[in-house]
């Protein structure tokens, strides 16, 4: 004897499986696809490596400051430093001279 099944009944018996498919393909497209998905790796490398860069210019920076700073040191100025410090904010350095800065 077969039984002859309505639209409504198919319907209703293929819509949990149908959400279920929904909800998995939802979370394996951000698994693959999301802001922290597989395909994000290659950026992540990417701007690890340019972080990587911007740090050794930081440090190279605070280096040099820290350097300056220690010139700079109220017990012991290097006479050279505060010299061009006062002739530069005082307006004092004429044209024709030019400020050799070693390291």
């Amino acid at each position: 004897m077969t039984r002859t099944r309505s639209l409504a009944n198919i319907l209703k018996s293929a819509a949990a499986p149908a959400l279920a498919i929904l909800v998995i393909a939802n979370f394996a497209g951000y698994a693959l696809l999301g802001p922290n998905g597989l395909f994000a790796w290659g950026d992540y490398a990417r701007l690890h490596d340019q972080r990587q860069v911007e740090l050794a210019q930081l440090n190279e920076e605070r280096e040099r400051l820290a350097n300056r700073v220690e010139l700079l040191n109220p017990n012991s100025v290097d006479p050279d430093l505060a010299d061009e410090l006062v002739r530069r904010n005082t307006g004092q350095i004429r044209e024709d001279e030019h400020i050799v800065v070693i390291d």
